[in-house]
């Protein structure tokens, strides 16, 4: 009480000092303060919305089926603009998710981890494990898909609650639905199958491969492998085939380049190539025996300085035992006859002689205890047959000419191989394919001729045509040649009358210019008095304007009188 005393008195005190300005600051403050109150425990006592889902509903045909479903049962509930439904509290809306749940309204396409996604202050145990779950199921159908061999994935993964005693305790069970690729081969392919079942088993703690179930859309356990053996047997002599295929090719190749340098590509064919292959996997045991070095070699003398020796004697053990006398053969108690058999009471008495020596000697050898793994595959046979064709040539005649035969053919000669080309040859494959003759290879090499009757037909169906079109170009260049040298006579015929023409025409001119200038020196002479008009003054102007002209351009003025002839 001392202190809130203490305290008004003090507001009081300061109250009367304050300014206005300050008095409005701190009433403002104290309003404010009271206000932000008031609005809080307003706010704490309306009811909050709690979210049905965790999502909005996918389509407006879902929502309005489960809006239709809370009016039956009478449930007051609120509604956003992206379709999520929201209601009063948790419990109504954990009542109001069993029953989506029952009536199978939640959409296909919501995600059953989603019921989960709901913002709280505080979460609990078990949606902490949800949480867990969700997280290892999301990252392994991540895995999963992220596989060549897969296109799509759906991972369950079941984790039951751990209990006191071991023996209730329920496993933990996965299921994992694939959907090949196109052209994919997981189905059947033994190992792809067990990298998944390795990378659900290595992701969940305590799961074991027979709580593993992989399934295609079909419902077909992949897994199963007790009933793949059939699989694996074929799987296996499919790939035996493809090494085998691979050798056979890799011969091929091999063949073909070692007779490459010397026969054309089409004088050879492989008839038969088979390789025989032991595909079992064997183990050899062995023991071998090796001399004992007792004194290494010295590199800087200029000889071979070791010692070897084939054994080494260990120990030695020698007995001699010699014996001279009667022999004893005892007897049974006093009084009574021995068990001593009659042959060998003869000999009582008798005088002999044992002697016993024996001699053991023990020797140390180097020894080496070996195991020898075959390999995936061993060659066991190789069989490959070769036919190789002989030569043809052209016949030419003297002239360097291609012969034809009587019905148009070319005339062809064929040279064969002899033995030591085919010999040849056959020490060329040999050791291009590793001839071994002890695991008992075949390699056969015959000369064959080959028929070419479709080849040759082709060759001299291209030389005939050649032919053709050859005589043809050189009669149409005769034809062109012919055309040229009469175009050439034309034209200097042409040109020669033309030069009479042009001749003619000027005889004619100057023949009409003599007689005019005849007429004028007649007149002149005989001295007219007649005055020459103007008209006619003009006319002899123009007279001798085309007389010059004429000196000067003869071919114009030909030209020229050629045309007013043909206008005539």
């Amino acid at each position: 009480m001392d202190f809130f005393k203490r305290l008004l008195e003090a507001i009081r005190t300061n109250w009367e000092k304050w300014s206005v300005v300050q008095r409005v600051i701190l009433i403002g403050v104290v309003v404010a303060v009271l206000g932000a109150v008031v609005l809080t425990i307003g706010l704490s006592a309306t009811p909050t919305r709690v979210a049905v889902l965790g999502v909005p509903f996918p389509d407006d045909q879902s929502f309005r089926a489960a809006i239709m479903r809370l009016d039956t049962e009478g449930i007051a509930y609120q509604t956003t603009e992206d379709r999520r439904l929201f209601v009063q509290d948790l419990k109504t809306a954990q009542f109001v998710r069993a029953i989506l749940i029952r009536e199978n309204l939640v959409p296909a396409n919501v995600d059953p981890w989603s019921l989960f996604d709901i913002e709280r202050w505080t979460i609990t145990d078990f949606e902490r494990n949800i949480n867990v779950r969700r997280a290892i199921t999301a990252q392994v159908t991540n895995h999963i898909k992220s596989l060549q061999d897969v296109d799509d994935a759906t991972v369950v993964i079941t984790m039951p609650e751990e209990t006191l005693f071991t023996e209730s305790q329920k496993p933990v069970t996965a299921s994992v639905t694939i959907t090949p690729k196109p052209g994919s081969d997981i189905a059947t392919n033994r190992k792809k199958i067990e990298g998944i079942m390795k990378l659900v088993m290595f992701a969940v703690e305590g799961l074991k491969a027979e709580n593993v179930v992989i399934t295609d859309r079909a419902g077909n356990i992949l897994n199963d492998f007790a009933g793949l053996e059939n699989l694996d047997r074929l799987e296996l002599a499919r790939r035996e085939m493809k090494v085998k295929r691979e050798l056979e090719e890799r011969y091929l190749a091999a063949i073909q380049q070692s007779l490459s340098g010397i026969y054309s590509p089409d004088r050879v064919r492989i008839v038969n190539i088979d390789i025989s292959m032991e595909t079992d996997k064997t183990t050899v045991s062995r023991e071998e025996y090796f001399p004992i070095t007792r004194r290494p070699d010295n590199p800087r003398t200029p000889f071979d300085d070791s010692e070897i020796v084939d054994n080494i004697r260990l120990s030695e053990s020698n007995k001699d035992v010699t014996f001279q006398g009667s022999g004893f053969n005892p007897e049974g108690p006093p009084g009574q006859e021995g068990q001593t058999p009659p042959a060998y009471k003869d000999l009582e008495g008798l005088v002999g002689t044992y002697t016993d020596k024996s001699s053991t000697i023990n020797y140390v050898v180097n020894r080496e205890n070996s195991q020898i793994e075959r390999g995936p595959y061993r060659i066991r046979r190789v069989t490959i047959g070769v036919a190789l064709d002989g030569i043809w040539k052209k016949k030419y005649n003297e002239n360097g000419e291609i012969i034809l035969t009587n019905t148009g053919a070319i005339d062809r000669e064929y040279i064969p191989l002899n033995d030591a080309e085919v010999a040849a040859a056959k020490s060329l494959i040999e050791p291009a394919v590793g001839f071994n003759r002890d695991r008992g290879d075949v390699v056969t090499v015959q000369h064959v001729q080959f028929d070419r009757t479709a080849q040759f037909e082709k060759e001299d169906a291209e030389y005939r045509a050649a032919l053709q079109t050859q005589r043809t170009i050189f009669w149409i260049i005769i034809g062109l040649i012919a055309l040229v040298v009469i175009f050439i006579i034309f034209r200097l015929i042409a040109q020669e009358m033309e030069r009479r023409r042009r001749l003619r025409e000027e005889e004619l001119a100057r023949q009409h210019q003599a007689m005019r200038e005849a007429a004028l020196r007649s007149a002149e002479e005989e001295s007219s008095e007649v005055e020459m008009s103007v008209a006619d003054r003009a006319r002899l102007e123009l007279q001798e304007t085309v007389i010059n002209m004429a000196r000067e351009h003869p071919a114009d003025v030909a030209q020229l009188i050629r045309t007013w002839l043909n206008e005539d």
